[in-house]
C-alpha cells in the first residue's frame, strides 16, 4: 500500500505534545496513565483503509471474533462467520472485535508506527534502555463488544482514534490476578487469555478512553476492555526492552524449574533486572538443554 499524499503532513507536528511526553517520562515503565494525543484524524486509520490493510496482511496477522463475550473465556473465542474485511466494513452491526497485528509489515503503517515511537524514544531509553522490536496493532470494535481478560508482553500505548472504550487494568505481577504458573505457560508458548473471577473486579482500575486520549499499559498488566456505544478504532504502539525480554526468559527458566519439582520465586518487577535467571535460560537454550 502506498502512503496517501496526506500521510507526510499527518505527522508534521508532534502527536504527543511536551506535557504528554513529560507525563509519560514520570510514569514509565510501571504506572498506567492517560496521555493526550492528536492522532484522531488520519487517512490510514479510516475504516476503508483498515479493511484494505486487513486484506494485505497474512492470515496469521489478523484475529477477529464475536464481541458478545464474557470477560473471561476458556481458550480462543469463536469466529463471527464473516471475513476480516467484512467484519471491519460492517463493524457498526457485526457485534465483533478485530485486531490487525504487526501493521509494520506494510510500509505506510510502519512509517506511522516508527514516527510515533520516535517522539517518545528519549523517554523510553532513559528508563529501560534501547527500544527494541517496535510493533503496531489496530483494534476495530463493534458497539458494546468485549475483549476478554488477558495480558501482553510488550510496553504498550493504546491510542483511541474514534469511539470510546473502558479498559479495566490490574497490577502487573500481582498473583491475586494472575498466578505465576500462567505467566510461565504463556512465555513457554501458551495462550494469553486468563482465567477470570468476578471477585477480582473491585481491585481493577477503570480507564475510560475517548478520541484524543491514550493509555499506557505496563508489560504483562492483565486487563479487559469494554467498548462504548459506537464503533471504535484504536491504535496500539508497542515495543520491547532488554528488561522485558529478561522477564520473559526468567519466566521460562522458572517453568523449567517447576517441571523439575522446584517452587521458584517470581522475577522481580522493574527496576529489578532478573539477570541471573534470564542468562541461565539463555545459556541452556544455546546448549540445547531447554527442549525448544
Amino acid at each position: 500500500m502506498n502512503a496517501p499524499a496526506r500521510f507526510t503532513d499527518a505527522l508534521s507536528e508532534h502527536v504527543f505534545d511536551a506535557p504528554a511526553r513529560a507525563k509519560f517520562a514520570r510514569h514509565y515503565p510501571e504506572q498506567p496513565h492517560i496521555l493526550q494525543h492528536s492522532l484522531t484524524s488520519h487517512p490510514l486509520l479510516e475504516i476503508e483503509a483498515l479493511a484494505a490493510l486487513a486484506e494485505q496482511l497474512p492470515l496469521a496477522s489478523v484475529e477477529y471474533n464475536r464481541g458478545d463475550l464474557p470477560i473471561g473465556v476458556d481458550g480462543k473465542p469463536e469466529s463471527n462467520g464473516l471475513t476480516i474485511a467484512e467484519t471491519i466494513r460492517k463493524v457498526a452491526e457485526a457485534e465483533s472485535w478485530a485486531v490487525l497485528k504487526n501493521i509494520e509489515q506494510v510500509p505506510a503503517y510502519e512509517a506511522l508506527l516508527l514516527g510515533l515511537l520516535e517522539e517518545i524514544r528519549p523517554e523510553i531509553e532513559a528508563a529501560t534502555g534501547a527500544m527494541l522490536t517496535p510493533q503496531g496493532f489496530i483494534f476495530v470494535s463493534s458497539p458494546n463488544s468485549v475483549t476478554p481478560y488477558h495480558f501482553d508482553p510488550e510496553h504498550n500505548i493504546l491510542l483511541q482514534i474514534r469511539g470510546s472504550k473502558v479498559m479495566t487494568q490490574f497490577p502487573a505481577g500481582d498473583t491475586r490476578f494472575v498466578p505465576d504458573e500462567a505467566h510461565e505457560t504463556y512465555h513457554s508458548g501458551g495462550p494469553r487469555e486468563l482465567k477470570w473471577d468476578d471477585a477480582m473486579l473491585p481491585h481493577g482500575t477503570e480507564f475510560a478512553l475517548s478520541p484524543g486520549e491514550a493509555l499506557f499499559v505496563p508489560v504483562m498488566a492483565p486487563h479487559f476492555v469494554r467498548n462504548g456505544p459506537a464503533p471504535s478504532v484504536s491504535l496500539s504502539i508497542t515495543w520491547r526492552s532488554e528488561w522485558s525480554y529478561r522477564e520473559s526468559d526468567a519466566r521460562i527458566f522458572n517453568a523449567i524449574l517447576r517441571e523439575r519439582g522446584f517452587k521458584p520465586k517470581a522475577p522481580g518487577r522493574f527496576p529489578h533486572q532478573n539477570y541471573a535467571k534470564a542468562y541461565a535460560f539463555r545459556v541452556m537454550r544455546k546448549l540445547g538443554l531447554t527442549g525448544s
